[in-house]
């Protein structure tokens, strides 16, 4: 997949693509139904599919005073999962306070149009682009009639009943819920980071872990985990915490990982973590021994859990 860095770097050959817009936080599942139809419908007619999306987010610009910003994906996650939906490229539009300007009249008439001379634009039922939100379905449907493309505005992708949205997947991660997470992402989700230097209690209770710096701001609830791990070499099944650890009176709040059947240092390295249940909440044990005995107890849960993974 090509990645157009701005609109002043699509090719020619990508004038009458048949094109989709959004934000695509997550690439969760409807997501992917839009751009894989998107892909099949472009390579049936014989053109260009083409993914225009933005850098920042939006809302991280037009509402500067949420913090944290919780995005599902990193950047290059996005566009790793973008590819795999089979898309031809993607533009990344830079999102500034300048670009928040652009009204809905000037993005389709001047760049879907005069630019790309669109064949078709596939959205979400939801979907709202342009200075004040003025552009959605109907104003695209006017416009399209007038210039000559195509417009398929694609009804809510539902999974019990329930509207696959990036916002109902924050909320299932930030409480702990992984396994609906990843039943409306598609995937289990994940938080990738280097591993640092931690205070080494893990290895004196036995359970050496590997302390996480996140990429990303969204993570579950302080607690205890079963997860994977992807390293460099291969996945491991790994038991995990997030969150303090009362036990040593220590309430700074950690990412570590112990992986099973993992021997080497990892220090340095870059790892993914995948997230797949909760176990249980943290709680502050009476001793080191007590800790001890619960760990065991977790890593045999841990195992019996990612078995039926």
């Amino acid at each position: 997949m090509l990645i157009f860095e701005g609109v002043e770097k699509i090719t020619q050959d990508f004038r009458n693509a048949l094109v989709t817009i959004g934000n695509f936080d997550g690439v969760h599942l409807s997501h992917q139904h839009i751009c894989r139809k998107l892909a099949a419908e472009a390579k049936k007619a014989g053109k260009k599919s083409l993914v225009i999306t933005f850098d920042p987010h939006p809302k991280m610009i037009l509402h500067p005073n949420i913090h944290p910003f919780y995005l599902i994906t990193t950047r290059n996650e996005k566009m790793a999962l973008l590819e795999e939906c089979g898309v031809d490229a993607t533009v990344v539009i830079t999102f500034d306070e300048a670009y928040s300007k652009t009204t809905a009249e000037q993005f389709v008439c001047d760049f879907l149009w005069k630019q790309l001379a669109i064949t078709k634009i596939i959205i979400g039922h939801d979907y709202v682009f342009g200075q004040a939100r003025q552009g959605n379905d109907a104003f695209l449907k006017k416009h399209g009639r007038k210039l000559g493309f195509a417009v398929e505005v694609i009804e809510a992708f539902k999974i019990d009943d329930q509207i696959v949205s990036s916002t109902l997947i924050r909320n299932f991660i930030l409480a702990g819920n992984l396994p609906a997470a990843a039943k409306f992402l598609g995937r289990y989700y994940n938080v990738a980071g280097p591993v640092t230097s931690g205070a080494g209690r893990g290895a004196g209770l036995g359970y050496p872990t590997a302390n996480v710096d996140p990429e990303k701001e969204l993570l579950p609830p302080p607690g205890i985990y079963a997860a994977f791990v992807d390293t460099d070499r291969a996945r491991y099944a790994a038991a995990l915490n997030i969150g303090a650890k009362p036990t040593f009176e220590d309430y700074t709040s950690t990412l570590e990982v112990f992986l099973l059947n993992y021997e080497g240092n990892l220090r340095g390295h870059k790892i993914n973590v995948l997230f797949v249940e909760k176990l249980r909440d943290i709680v502050k044990f009476d001793g080191p021994e007590s800790l001890k005995r619960q760990i065991a107890a977790d890593v045999e849960r841990t195992k019996t859990i990612l078995s039926t993974q």
